[in-house]
């Protein structure tokens, strides 16, 4: 069951899938209704699991998960990667790859590989103070004040 995210329990499940790239707004809209879609038929042994999206940034698909009333298990986690790599594959954009780094350079959202980062770090390119963007973060309450960070607070903080 799809459920509006604002009204998302803080304790939440989090997923969140970065593209290397922005999409149009014809995605968006078009990817939106995928996810609704996939949300409203989302189960966890036949049980409707209340889920919701945002899309950020034309970016970042962020799908949040209420486990107050059914937890996700293997079996439905593998059906939402399997819906991600189907998006990946319409869409022809990476969304799973965890070893990119997104970051704010002004109103603009780049996306380097963890490689480029690394060197762009030691290059004084970005700093401490970059707004990075932590993809690791699990619970809607992290995802609120833990995912849009500076390097310092965040698990970049090791490449400074």
């Amino acid at each position: 069951m799809s459920i509006d995210f604002h009204t998302l329990p803080e304790n939440s499940r989090i997923w969140i899938y970065q593209a290397a790239r922005s999409f149009t707004p014809q995605e968006i809209k078009a990817i939106s209704k995928e996810i609704q879609a996939f949300l409203e038929n989302w189960k966890a042994h036949g049980v409707s699991l209340e889920a919701a999206f945002e899309i950020k940034y034309k970016r970042f698909i962020i799908i949040g998960l209420d486990q107050s009333h059914q937890i996700a298990t293997g079996c439905s986690i593998d059906s939402s990667v399997t819906f991600i790599k189907k998006l990946e594959t319409k869409y022809k954009v990476n969304l799973l790859d965890k070893l990119n780094v997104s970051y704010k350079q002004g109103d603009y959202i780049a996306y380097k590989s963890l490689k480029d980062f690394i060197k762009m770090a030691k290059d004084k390119a970005v700093t401490k103070n970059t707004i990075v963007f932590n993809n690791l973060v699990q619970t809607k309450a992290e995802y609120l004040d833990q995912w849009e960070v500076t390097a310092s607070q965040s698990w970049h903080k090791r490449f400074f």
